[in-house]
């Protein structure tokens, strides 16, 4: 609880002290794609990637997260992460369709999507009620034709009309 530290306190640490903070191990991005491809074929990792992509974790989330652990690291940096994000992305994929896998790619945007969903079926919805209204009366599927019905001032009843409400918080 007592364990946190104080404002000023990375001003104390020694330059450079952080893996992150000195140059990256490996700069060519495909000597870094090599040894990501090399871990994530292990038998333990892949084992780990599966359970984690079969409880539900995105497969963009795992591949962010392993290259976010590499430049943690100081094995490469964020622009090698960036060219070969997209390579693992694809391995991780294959690893996992070839296994069986079921898993989230985590590119769909499942609101967006729902919302898209309802926004075509109002429309649908509104073409057929137009469809319908030109029919001119036409129940579908019926045959029978309905004839507007004429209706005098004498059977329309009336509503008595609301007292108004009175009082402090009556709208005015």
């Amino acid at each position: 609880m007592f364990n946190v530290p104080i404002p000023g306190e990375s001003l104390t640490v020694e330059p450079k002290s952080m893996p992150y903070e000195r140059p990256p191990e490996i700069s060519d991005p495909i000597e870094a794609l090599d040894l990501h491809i090399n871990n994530i074929t292990r038998q333990d990792a892949m084992e780990d990637m599966f359970f984690f992509l079969d409880s539900g974790l995105e497969l963009t989330s795992l591949v962010e997260g392993i290259l976010r652990s590499a430049v943690m690291s100081g094995i490469h940096s964020i622009d090698v992460s960036l060219i070969i994000a997209p390579v693992l992305h694809e391995e991780i994929k294959a690893l996992a369709l070839e296994a069986g896998v079921d898993f989230k790619e985590g590119f769909d945007n499942d609101e967006e999507k729902s919302a898209t969903d309802y926004g075509r079926d109002v429309s649908r919805a509104k073409a057929m009620m137009k469809e319908l209204r030109e029919k001119e009366g036409d129940v579908v599927g019926m045959g029978v034709s309905i004839t507007p019905v004429e209706v005098t001032a004498t059977e329309i009843e009336e509503e008595p009309a609301k007292e108004a409400p009175k009082g402090l918080m009556a709208r005015e």
